[in-house]
């Protein structure tokens, strides 16, 4: 049976992720270090902000938006080998438009995006709650299952807000087992479509076979 959280999610988790990374995001070290070199290379910290805040903002527009009516439906696994970047390099174009979109939307700078964090806040729980049973994705042309596309959202968020973290130097937000448990399962599905599941079975259950990286990106 495909991986989905369908019926199973907690859908509060979302705006409860959010909540933990508003300090972080409006945090003085975040503040001073905008302009210069993110964890990520080529990316500025303001741009991993931006990206990382731009997650509850497609969120609120996503499901209040309604899609073709004959786009096709994937699973949460399924829908990445749609998404052009996922296996592309790094240097691709693929993954640096994605940088520097966002670097270009940091240059409105913190306050701008610490404001488009606390208004897509405010808008989510409405948006959640009239959402439909499918949300349309227009960047992969499908719909996703409204609570695998949530998740999606849900490892965004907690991913970059590890890359932001890192990229200043301070603890990233910790994360309730409602948030983080979908988050690591989507990310071990993701790690063993990739790179096998011999490999990251090990890696998860057996520390002396374990060899090579079974990142999921």
């Amino acid at each position: 049976m495909p991986l989905t959280f369908v019926g199973t999610l907690d859908r509060s988790a979302v705006s409860a992720a959010l909540d933990e990374i508003r300090e972080l995001v409006g945090s003085p070290e975040v503040a001073r270090a905008w302009e210069q070199e993110s964890a990520l290379a080529g990316m500025t910290v303001g741009g991993v902000a931006r990206h990382l805040v731009s997650q509850s903002e497609c969120a609120v527009e996503f499901l209040t938006t309604p899609g073709p009516a004959d786009a096709p439906v994937m699973t949460l696994v399924g829908h990445y080998d749609r998404v052009d970047w996922w296996r592309a390099p790094v240097d691709a174009a693929e993954n640096t438009s994605i940088r520097d979109d966002f670097n270009h939307m940091g240059l409105a700078g913190h306050a701008e995006c610490v404001e488009a964090l606390v208004r897509s806040r405010a808008e989510l729980d409405s948006a959640i709650g009239a959402a439909g049973p499918v949300t349309y994705v227009p960047w992969q042309d499908c719909s996703l299952l409204t609570d695998d596309f949530l998740v999606v959202r849900l490892m965004e968020i907690v991913v970059h807000a590890d890359d932001l973290a890192c990229s200043v130097g301070v603890p990233p937000p910790t994360f309730g087992p409602d948030v983080l448990e979908p988050v690591l399962a989507l990310l071990a599905a993701l790690a063993a479509r990739r790179r096998g599941q011999t490999g990251v079975l090990r890696a998860l259950s057996r520390c002396e076979r374990s060899a090579g990286s079974v990142s999921a990106f």
